[in-house]
């Protein structure tokens, strides 16, 4: 059976200090404040034929591992953090046909001022961008906006289904051909085809129309990441695209077929968004090297733990520096990324804190470690077994290097088995999500 190409995405951790005091990033400690890196990876990205590269983000400095937030920032994680809206910006300007996905939390955001912002990126980018739509994890970062802290997990998904409906309220406020820019009538724009929408619902309220006039690509595309029953039920009804971790092509196929049945449910098109699952490639020249290469980041998991644990306390909001490292974890909960601390806990089963965070650090959805070759079949493999739709390339260390290894490296080897595109068809971002 002919294998069919699947859409590749590329997770960047943040738009700020990559890989800070790792080998081959140059001077990326002091450098980081102007983008260029990142711009030329989106360059890179693009020359490769990827459908998008997102930006993901966080508002505020961590501090939950040991209440404090000197680990945060002596290793740089997750700080400093510069605003996804501008690098997305300025992506978009230098490249032609890659998607530039920037996140926006709804609670940091009013609808309107979401909805302007996100239109004028799509304008400028002249239909490329989309919004990964997150609905906050973090006590700490609603308290820098004002507010005491997030509500209840399922009641944020609650508000961002109305969010959403107020948001696509505002971007069809334009319809079709309202720009006329007819010189012999002097008439700019129709203005029986520009409508207010006078939203008032239980969580929100907005008047429109959007002065900033209609996106290109009539909406932007909706990227989410909802992994929690509610959470997807969220996207199942308004993403474009979902980012998923799920281990195992069991639990890959299990994500995927639920999403589409849901899709159904909501009187969608199941073909009509693409679910990816985050992968790390682990590449060398022979097999030998690639299983070293393993064996060297399996090694740095366990001397960076501390690191590794903030990074977790940060997303969970669960201080994991009061856990001993070498005793297994009890029962936890958590207001912040549920599906995270409820794969975490199913993976450490009766292993200790430190056997958990240690083992199978090298992998995501599933393992890929090998050649180019090796790994572009494996790819291949797995899609065929989970039925789509493609992965989002998720490295921890990202540098030139790590950039060129994959654009210059797995990429060619799956153009060469016909899994990847060669060539962009469509010049909107929506369009080359659909073409396959």
């Amino acid at each position: 059976m002919q294998a069919k190409p699947f859409h590749l995405g590329w997770f960047l951790q943040g738009s700020s200090v990559q890989a800070w005091g790792e080998p081959w990033t140059g001077n990326i400690g002091t450098e980081w404040m102007v983008p260029e890196f990142f711009v030329g990876m989106a360059r890179e990205l693009e020359r490769a034929g990827f459908d998008y590269l997102l930006i993901e983000d966080s508002s505020y400095v961590g501090e939950s591992y040991g209440g404090s937030r000197e680990v945060y920032l002596k290793y740089g994680l997750s700080v400093p953090r510069q605003d996804p809206s501008v690098v997305a910006a300025l992506m978009t300007a230098a490249t032609s046909r890659i998607g530039i996905v920037p996140t926006f939390a709804t609670f940091a955001y009013p609808p309107y001022l979401l909805a302007r912002l996100v239109a004028t990126l799509d304008q400028v980018s002249s239909g490329r961008i989309g919004w990964n739509a997150v609905t906050g994890s973090s006590d700490m970062a609603a308290r820098n906006f004002g507010l005491d802290g997030l509500p209840e997990h399922d009641l944020r998904y609650d508000m961002a289904d109305e969010y959403m409906e107020v948001v696509n309220g505002l971007w069809g406020s334009w319809e079709p051909g309202a720009i006329v820019a007819d010189r012999e009538t002097g008439v700019l724009v129709d203005h029986t085809k520009v409508h207010s929408i006078d939203h008032e619902g239980k969580f929100f309220r907005s008047r429109g129309p959007l002065n900033s006039g209609p996106c290109p690509q009539g909406r932007p595309v909706i990227a989410q990441a909802g992994g929690s029953p509610r959470g997807r039920q969220f996207a199942s009804k308004h993403a474009d695209t979902i980012v998923t971790h799920v281990k195992g092509i069991a639990a890959m196929r299990e994500y995927r077929d639920d999403i589409r049945a849901r899709m159904v449910a909501h009187g969608r098109n199941p073909d009509d968004c693409k679910v990816l699952f985050l992968v790390a490639p682990i590449l060398g020249e022979t097999e030998a090297d690639a299983i070293e290469k393993k064996k060297l980041r399996e090694m740095r998991a366990e001397t960076h733990i501390a690191q590794r644990l903030a990074h977790f306390s940060k997303i969970t909001n669960i201080d994991f520096a009061q856990f001993d490292l070498d005793q297994p974890l009890g029962k936890l909960t958590t207001n912040g990324h549920q599906q995270s601390l409820d794969m975490f806990l199913k993976k450490a089963g009766g292993r200790t804190l430190r056997q958990t965070m240690t083992e199978g650090s090298t992998e995501l959805s599933v393992e890929l470690v090998g050649t180019a070759d090796s790994v572009a079949a494996r790819m291949s493999e797995v899609m065929q077994e989970v039925g789509g739709d493609g992965y989002l390339i998720s490295l921890p260390n990202v540098s030139r290097r790590v950039v060129a290894e994959i654009t210059d490296g797995l990429v060619p080897a799956l153009q060469a088995r016909g899994l990847a595109r060669t060539a962009y068809s469509h010049a909107q971002f929506r369009d080359n999500l659909l073409e396959y």
